[in-house]
C-alpha cells in the first residue's frame, strides 16, 4: 500500500524531487566545492527561479540558512536595535515573540486566541517598534494573515520593517515586496523536499540597518548575520559549506512550479481547500476550527473530532495509507491538521476524505 502524507511538516515529497536527487547524485554534487563555480551557478539557478516565482525585485537578496527558526534569530539580531513586535495567535509566532526576549530584545505582541486571526484595522503598532513580525499562516492552527492585510500594515507603518513568516505557506501568499522587507521559509513543507534549508529573503533597507548596528559595535552575529550571508550572495557563494544538494533540488522544484505557473498553483490551492472545508462542513464527525472564513488557512486545513484524533489518524492509515497530522500540542487528541502542499493533487484529496467519511 502507497503511503501518502498530508502532515503539515515534513510532509509529502514533491513527485519530481526522487528524481532530482538521483541527478544530483550523479553529477557527485554532494563532493563539490562551495566555492566552485559549479556550486555558483547552482546557487545562481536557484535564486533566478525563486525570484521569477515570487516575482521578487532585485532589491532583495536571496539567503540560505539551516532552517526557517534560525532566520528568527538572524532577522532579529539583525535589524532589531531595541524594540519588536508581534503578532501571535499561535505556537509559531508565540516562539519567534520568545526568541526576541531570550536575545533580550523589547519584545512587544498583541495576542489573539488559538484559531483567530489579525486585520490590519486591529493591529495597534507600538511606536518605537522597529521590527513587526507577521506570519502568512499559523500552521499549528490553521490561520493565515491575508496578503492584503500585510501590505495595509506596512502602508500605515512605513518607517518600520515587515517580516513575514510564511513557512507552511510559500509560495501560496501573493506578497507585494515592495511592501514586505523580508519573508522567510523552509523547504519541508509547501516546496515538498526533506527538511534541512531555510529561505531567507530580505531586502537592501534591513541590510543598511544591519551594517549601522554593527559599526556602531551591536551585536547581528557571525558567520550568518546579514552583511556577511549578503556579501557571499553577491558571488553566489555561502559563508560555509551548505547543504549542495538541497539548494540545487530547490531550484529544479521551484523551475518545476514556474512551469506549471503559481496563479495555477493557488487556484489548485484553493480549489482543494475548499473541498475539505465543505467535507467538514458537511459532516457530522468533524467541525471546521477556524470560525472566520477569511481567517481560514487554505494549506494547513484544522479540523476538531468528534472522536480521538488519534483514532481517526490510524483507522485512515490502516485503510488507505494515508498519513494525516495530529492537532498540534494541547490540540494533539482533539484535533487533525491535513496539509494541502503542491504535493498532493485534487484526486488525493477527493480519495483522503472518502476515508474520512
Amino acid at each position: 500500500m502507497k503511503t501518502t502524507f498530508f502532515t503539515p511538516g515534513p510532509a509529502a515529497l514533491f513527485p519530481t524531487v526522487e528524481g532530482h536527487y538521483q541527478e544530483a547524485f550523479r553529477l557527485h554534487l554532494g563532493s563539490i566545492s562551495h566555492r566552485s563555480s559549479t556550486f555558483r551557478k547552482i546557487y545562481q539557478h536557484t535564486a533566478e527561479q525563486l525570484r521569477i516565482l515570487f516575482n521578487l525585485p532585485s532589491s532583495h537578496a536571496i539567503l540560505f540558512t539551516g532552517s526557517a527558526t534560525e532566520i528568527w534569530e538572524r532577522i532579529l539580531m539583525n535589524t532589531v536595535e531595541h524594540e519588536s513586535f508581534h503578532l501571535v495567535n499561535g505556537s509559531f509566532s508565540k516562539k519567534f515573540y520568545d526568541f526576541s526576549k531570550e536575545l533580550h530584545k523589547y519584545a512587544n505582541a498583541q495576542h489573539k486566541p488559538f484559531g483567530e486571526g489579525f486585520d490590519a484595522s486591529e493591529v495597534e503598532v507600538p511606536e518605537y517598534a522597529e521590527l513587526i513580525c507577521c506570519t502568512a499562516n499559523e500552521t499549528s492552527s490553521g490561520v493565515q494573515m491575508r496578503a492584503a492585510e500585510i501590505h495595509k500594515l506596512k502602508k500605515s507603518n512605513k518607517t518600520k520593517f515587515v517580516a513575514v513568516d510564511m513557512v507552511s505557506s510559500a509560495p501560496y501568499p501573493n506578497l507585494d515586496y515592495s511592501l514586505v522587507d523580508s519573508a522567510f521559509f523552509s523547504v519541508q513543507k509547501s516546496f515538498g523536499l526533506p527538511a534541512g534549508l531555510g529561505v531567507w529573503f530580505a531586502n537592501e533597507a534591513m541590510l543598511e540597518k544591519s551594517e549601522r548596528m554593527k559599526k556602531h559595535e551591536g551585536i547581528v552575529g557571525t558567520y550568518h548575520s546579514l552583511p556577511s550571508l549578503w556579501e557571499n550572495y553577491l558571488k553566489f557563494e555561502t559563508p560555509e559549506t551548505p547543504n549542495v544538494i538541497a539548494i540545487y533540488v530547490l531550484g529544479k522544484v521551484a523551475e518545476d512550479f514556474n512551469r506549471i505557473g503559481v496563479d495555477v498553483m493557488r487556484k489548485e490551492t484553493d480549489k482543494k481547500a475548499k473541498l475539505i472545508y465543505d467535507f467538514a462542513r458537511k459532516s457530522d464527525q468533524f467541525e471546521i476550527f477556524v470560525e472566520e472564513e477569511s481567517h481560514r488557512s487554505a494549506t494547513v486545513a484544522v479540523l476538531n473530532c468528534k472522536e480521538l484524533a488519534g483514532q481517526v489518524i490510524e483507522r485512515v492509515k490502516a485503510k488507505s495509507g494515508m498519513v494525516i497530522g495530529a492537532g498540534y500540542g494541547k490540540m494533539k487528541e482533539t484535533q487533525i491538521r491535513i496539509a494541502n502542499f503542491p504535493a498532493v493533487d485534487l484526486e488525493q484529496v477527493e480519495a483522503l476524505l472518502h476515508n474520512l467519511a
